[in-house]
């Protein structure tokens, strides 16, 4: 009989199941999960769950989306974990997978995004981002990178947490290709229906105070306001509205998109955020393990100079060396 697999026409054996179906893929039933007519199918169901004719059957796994250590005392947590890097990194654009494994280690991330994709059906012994990136390791952070509505962000976070167990997810639902700016009104739809079902959520939104308050009132276990749009490089672009963001929230605020270069992820740690989450800054640079590198470092400068506390601004200068015992 035919089935529709990933999007593609595919024959098998009539009354299959879909653990056959794996198995006749050679796919490892643990490092996938399986979508049937829109249902997960849990993996304790893929011996007795009985394919049909033109079903339509969508097998995922994770894709590239996202260590000098700082002081131990100085860890920040979300959703009862701890953690003591304050930066995060996509796994995506880099060049191959041993390129993101090395940027990674390099940044000193403890938690890397991850995109769900479809698995390769054609070539299922391809590698994998799990070959590279262990989940061991680090804490794998599933995101909804390319949703356009709540109900294909939730759909997609639904098979992350099948395909790895996974309950503390990154949600974004965009609003359009050119700006991939935030679409608040699905990612409140989406956020309110994971939450219900026992979801931890961190959203991705737009830099507004009442907006980021909202998201945090209704459970969301951290907000992560844009410092510019996605992939932009463009830096904080809006830094009052971020510290208004920081000083009334409860929950961890996380600068998410826009960083660009080392002295960006600074500014965002010296205004008080939790950490800062990129992607393209380091993949996209010429030299991404140097730039890893620099990230981590940013970081926790920003970080120390937060913690340090600034000098005050003066409208005119003050002399650094006393004036008492001059002899002109």
């Amino acid at each position: 009989m035919q089935i529709q697999l990933n999007g593609e026409n595919h024959e098998i054996t009539d009354g299959a199941t879909v653990a056959q179906l794996l198995q006749q893929l050679e796919l490892t039933a643990g490092r996938v999960a399986v979508e049937r007519n829109l249902e997960v199918v849990p993996k304790e169901r893929f011996d007795d769950t009985v394919l049909s004719a033109e079903d339509r059957i969508e097998v995922v796994h994770f894709i590239g989306g996202g260590s000098g250590q700082p002081e131990a005392e100085d860890t920040w947590s979300v959703a009862d974990k701890t953690f003591t890097s304050r930066l995060l990194v996509g796994t995506g654009k880099y060049k191959d997978f041993e390129e993101t494994a090395i940027a990674i280690e390099e940044s000193g991330a403890e938690i890397v995004t991850v995109a769900v994709r479809r698995v390769n059906v054609s070539d299922p012994k391809a590698p994998m981002l799990t070959d590279f990136v262990s989940p061991k390791k680090y804490t794998y952070l599933p995101n909804t990178a390319g949703c356009y509505t709540a109900e294909d962000a939730v759909r997609t976070l639904r098979l992350a947490r099948e395909a790895g167990g996974w309950d503390l997810v990154k949600l974004e639902v965009l609003s359009d290709d050119k700006y991939l700016w935030p679409n608040n009104v699905e990612t409140l739809k989406a956020a309110e229906t994971l939450i219900k079902e026992g979801f931890k959520v961190m959203v991705y939104t737009t830099d507004d105070p009442t907006m980021c308050k909202r998201f945090e009132e209704m459970g969301c276990v951290a907000v992560m306001p844009l410092g510019a749009p996605i992939g932009s490089g463009l830096g904080v672009r809006n830094p009052y509205t971020l510290k208004i963001i920081i000083e009334q929230a409860n929950v961890p605020v996380l600068v998410d998109a826009g960083v660009g270069c080392a002295s960006d992820a600074a500014i965002a740690m010296e205004l008080g955020c939790e950490g800062v989450l990129m992607n393209t800054a380091i993949a996209g640079a010429q030299d991404p393990i140097r730039m890893a590198r620099a990230m981590r470092r940013a970081v926790q400068a920003g970080r120390d100079s937060f913690l340090a506390g600034r000098m005050p601004k003066k409208l005119y200068a003050t002399a650094s060396s006393p004036l008492d015992g001059t002899f002109f």
